[in-house]
C-alpha cells in the first residue's frame, strides 16, 4: 500500500515537473522573440531619429540663466496632469533587456589607453569597529546645518566630497555616446543620453548611509582614468559656505560646475539641497545645463535608514532639445520607489521622447509622448534602454561603495610621487579609516578639524583658490587651467601642506 502511494506521488510530481518544464521553455522562446523585436524596433527608431532631425537656431549660443530644481508653473502642471494610473509600471520589465545591448565604456574605442589594474575591494580592517549612536550626536542640532556639526569618524565613509563629485562620472560613456550621436546629426539621442547621465549619478547613493569627509580649504582631488578616456579635477574653493568646484575633460566634451550643499536636520530626517549649476559643453558648441534635485535621508532615529531623491530637474539645451525630469518622492505606501519620469522637447515645445525608469536601476525612452497617450499596462515593452546600473561588487562592506567608488582613494603604483600635497588621497584620517585604523582616524580627524577652524580666517584675509576663479560677481567658479601642466613638471611650489602638523605659529598666523 505504501509503495503504491509513493509511486503515485512520484508520477504526479513527474507530471507536474514536465508541465512546468514546458512552460519555462515556452517563456524562453517568447523572451527570445521579444528581444529580437526590440532590437528591430530600436534600429527603426534610430533610423527615424536620424532621418527626421530638424535644425533649430532660435536659442543660439547665448548665455544661460541659472537652472533651478524647482519646476516652472508649466512644467509642474504637466506632471500634475498625469494621474497615478497613468504613471508607468516598469518594475518587473527589466528582465527583458540584456546588458550586452548597453553601450558601456568597455565597447568604446579608447585612445591612449593605459593598462591600469585597479583594486576591487577595500583593505581588510586592522581593528574591530565600535558603533556609535547617530541620535546621541545630533539630537541637539535639530533645524541646524549639519555641515557645521563635527561627527566622529564612525559616520564617515573613506572618500571625500571631492571624490564624491567624481562618482557622478562613473557612467561617462553616456556622454561619449551623446557626443557621437550629435556628431552624426541625431540631436534627440544626444539629449536622451545627457538626461541618462544626469540621472545615473544618483545610482551610487542607494544603500550609502555614511557621510563623505568634508575637505579642508584648498584640498584637491585628481582622477586620471585613461581607460575611460577622462581626467577630472576638483578643489574646495570656499569654507563657509562650503563650495566645491570641479572640471572634467572627455572625448569631445567638457563638464564642470560648483556646488554648495545646504543640509538641515528635522528630527527624523536630514534634507540636503544642492545649490549650483552643472554645465556640459560638447566640442561642436552645444551646451546643456542643470541643477541637482533635493536628497533626504529618512529614519534617523527609528526604522531602516534610507535615502531618496525628489524634485524636478530641468536640463536646458542651447540648440534643439531640452529635458524635464521628475524624481518622484517616495511615500509610505509606495510599492515602486525611486521612480523618474519626464520628457525631451524641442524648441517649439513639442515632445520628442518620453523618459521613465528608476534612478537606482535603469532608464528607458519611447519616441514622442508614448506613455501619457497610450495607457498600456507595460510601457517598457516597446521602449529602448538608455542606461542600466552596474552590478554591485561581491565584497560588500558597511559603506556599500560601488566598484567604481572603491578605486577613488587608491594610490596606484607611482601615483603618490606625482600628486600635490593637497590631494585627498594623502589625507591621513581618511587613509586610516580606509585601513580600519579607527583610533588613529579619530585622532587625525580631530587634529585636522583644528586646522579647519583656521580656514574662515584665511578666507576672510583674502585667500584665493589655486586652480579656480570666481566668474565676475557671481558665485560660479571656473577652472583656470594649469593643473595638469604643473603635474607633468611636478611643480607644486604654490600648494600648501594642508595636512601637516598643526603648530601654534600657524594658529597665530591665522
Amino acid at each position: 500500500m505504501n509503495e503504491n502511494l509513493v509511486k503515485e506521488c512520484e508520477q504526479i510530481m513527474l507530471s507536474e515537473f514536465s508541465e512546468m518544464h514546458g512552460q519555462v521553455k515556452l517563456l524562453h522562446e517568447e523572451r527570445t522573440n521579444l528581444l529580437d523585436a526590440l532590437r528591430q524596433l530600436e534600429a527603426a527608431n534610430l533610423e527615424v531619429g536620424a532621418s527626421g532631425k530638424h535644425e533649430f537656431s532660435s536659442l543660439g549660443r547665448g548665455k544661460y540663466s541659472e537652472c533651478s530644481t524647482t519646476a516652472s508653473s508649466d512644467g509642474k502642471q504637466e506632471f500634475e496632469d498625469v494621474s497615478e494610473e497613468d504613471e508607468p509600471s516598469f518594475h518587473d520589465t527589466k528582465e527583458f533587456f540584456n546588458e550586452p545591448n548597453i553601450g558601456s565604456e568597455s565597447n568604446l574605442a579608447i585612445s591612449g589607453h593605459t593598462d591600469i589594474k585597479r583594486r576591487t575591494k577595500l583593505p581588510d580592517p586592522a581593528e574591530k569597529e565600535k558603533g556609535v549612536s547617530l541620535w546621541s550626536m545630533i539630537k541637539d542640532n535639530v533645524g541646524k546645518d549639519l555641515t557645521r556639526v563635527c561627527l566622529p569618524v564612525y559616520f564617515n565613509e573613506p572618500i571625500s566630497s571631492l571624490q564624491k563629485c567624481f562618482e557622478d562620472l562613473e557612467y561617462s560613456y553616456l556622454l561619449d555616446r551623446a557626443y557621437e550621436h550629435g556628431k552624426s546629426g541625431n540631436g534627440l539621442l544626444r539629449a536622451l543620453n545627457v538626461a541618462a547621465f544626469a540621472v545615473s549619478g544618483y545610482a551610487s547613493t542607494e544603500g550609502r548611509h555614511c557621510k563623505p569627509f568634508n575637505p579642508l580649504l584648498g584640498e584637491t582631488y585628481e582622477a586620471d582614468f585613461p581607460e575611460k578616456g577622462i581626467r577630472f579635477f576638483s578643489e574646495k574653493v570656499s569654507h563657509h559656505p562650503t563650495v566645491i568646484a570641479c572640471h572634467c575633460e572627455g572625448k569631445g566634451w567638457k563638464f564642470w560646475g560648483d556646488t554648495n550643499l545646504r543640509s538641515k536636520f528635522w528630527g527624523r530626517s536630514i534634507q540636503v539641497e544642492p545649490v549650483g549649476v552643472l554645465t556640459l559643453e560638447f566640442d561642436d558648441g552645444e551646451v546643456f545645463q542643470w541643477s541637482k534635485v533635493t536628497s533626504t535621508i529618512y529614519n534617523i532615529i527609528l526604522g531602516k535608514l534610507y535615502c531618496d531623491h525628489h524634485g524636478v530637474m530641468q536640463i536646458r539645451g542651447n540648440r534643439q532639445y531640452s529635458c524635464t525630469l521628475k524624481f518622484k518622492e517616495q511615500s509610505i505606501l509606495e510599492r515602486n520607489p525611486h521612480q523618474v519620469n519626464g520628457f525631451v522637447e524641442d524648441v517649439a515645445g513639442q515632445k520628442a521622447a518620453t523618459i521613465f525608469g528608476k534612478w537606482d536601476d535603469s532608464l528607458y525612452y519611447v519616441a514622442g509622448d508614448g506613455i501619457n497617450k497610450s495607457k498600456v499596462s507595460d510601457p517598457a515593452s516597446n521602449a529602448s534602454l538608455l542606461w542600466k546600473r552596474t552590478k554591485p561588487p561581491p565584497n560588500v562592506t558597511r559603506y556599500n561603495l560601488t566598484s567604481f567608488a572603491i578605486t577613488l582613494n587608491e594610490l596606484t603604483p607611482g601615483l603618490q610621487e606625482i600628486l600635490p600635497p593637497t590631494d585627498s588621497r594623502l589625507r591621513p584620517d581618511q587613509r586610516h579609516l580606509e585601513n580600519g585604523e579607527y583610533e588613529k582616524a579619530n585622532l587625525e580627524k580631530q587634529r585636522l578639524e583644528r586646522r579647519q577652524r583656521m580656514s574662515r580666517q584665511l578666507q576672510e584675509s583674502g585667500w584665493r583658490p589655486r586652480w579656480f576663479e570666481r566668474q565676475g560677481e557671481s558665485d560660479t567658479f571656473k577652472y583656470t587651467g594649469g593643473y595638469w601642466e604643473a603635474r607633468g613638471h611636478r611643480n607644486w611650489d604654490d600648494c600648501p601642506d594642508i595636512f601637516g602638523e598643526f603648530t601654534e605659529e600657524l594658529a597665530d598666523a591665522a
